[in-house]
């Protein structure tokens, strides 16, 4: 008889949300997916029981490893808030069965809270996880900064940029960098002071997903791309 534990599915926050998404999952293999969400007035806590019996989600480590080795998916469950994603590696699983409308993260990212999650190959050509900030959220945001870069000062800018919610993933960094450089050029074009590089966080944070902000630092080579 498999062993049962406690499985842990609601993320502490946003950010360990998609951590948990981006790092622990998909970057491990879990690229077939479904979203969903609570209805309102619906108990998230039950949800997660249904799905959590339903698809034998609280099993031990022992048990999937067993069940990787016997050709049969690992299927995981996480949930922020109201929003959730059951995600799964290659296998057979009652998951394909049950699931009508399965995605792949490789051709179709998750977009959550203003990111988008996906799996795409690199300019080595190879796949690897990227965590970006979604196309139309990143370009009202580059539209609100770069309007505003002529008419603030130095200061006031620098702490619209710290504001920015979006942890800095390489993707994410870069897409910061780009609005960092058309505000600048608006401000060089009016004669004005640029805005330093320091105002971006350029170190993601990293958390215990279900226990809230770990302040330890990122360890080296642990960024999706």
């Amino acid at each position: 008889m498999e062993q049962r534990r406690e499985y842990r599915c609601e993320a502490a926050s946003v950010t360990a949300f998609v951590q948990r998404l981006a790092v622990d999952l998909i970057q491990h293999g879990h690229l077939f997916y479904v979203t969903g969400h609570v209805p309102d007035g619906k108990d998230p806590a039950a949800v997660d029981r249904k799905l959590i019996e339903r698809y034998g989600l609280n099993i031990s480590k022992w048990a999937r490893a067993r069940r990787k080795a016997e050709g049969v998916a690992s299927v995981q469950y996480v949930r922020c808030g109201r929003f959730f994603v059951l995600i799964a590696t290659k296998g057979r699983h009652e998951f394909f069965e049950a699931e009508p409308n399965i995605a792949d993260v490789r051709r179709r990212p998750i977009r959550f809270a203003g990111y988008s999650i996906s799996y795409r190959r690199g300019v080595d050509r190879r796949f690897h996880v990227s965590v970006r900030i979604a196309p139309d959220e990143y370009l009202k945001l580059k539209s609100y900064l770069v309007a505003l870069a002529a008419h603030r000062s130095v200061e006031n800018l620098m702490a619209e940029f710290q504001r920015v919610p979006f942890e800095p993933y390489a993707p994410v960094r870069r897409q910061l960098l780009n609005i960092l450089r058309a505000v600048n050029r608006v401000r060089g074009a009016a004669g004005f002071e640029p805005v330093s590089h320091s105002c971006l966080r350029l170190s993601r944070r990293v958390v215990r997903p279900f226990e809230g902000v770990n302040a330890a630092p990122e360890r080296e080579g642990a960024e999706p791309r």
